[in-house]
């Protein structure tokens, strides 16, 4: 009775080839390109970084540094 009730699985598919691995070889205009992309990216950082004057442990300002304020002085 089994065999009435369970459709017979359809044949699989031809298994294709592995498609060619791309070449791992960079020429110099994309080695040249993908230098420039990382020293933006640098200089970004670092620009960033010189504006961040607070860090884990609270304000990094010299005391002489915070002598002057929009107020006037400390």
């Amino acid at each position: 009775m089994g065999s009435i009730f369970k459709p017979k699985m359809p044949p699989l598919p031809p298994v294709q080839a592995a498609p060619e691995a791309p070449s791992s070889e960079i020429s110099d205009e994309e080695k040249a390109q993908i230098k420039k992309d990382r020293d933006a990216v640098e200089r970004k950082r670092k620009g960033r970084r010189s504006t961040i004057l607070t860090g884990p442990l609270g304000i990094q300002e010299d005391q002489d540094d915070a002598t002057n304020s929009l107020l006037g002085k400390k």
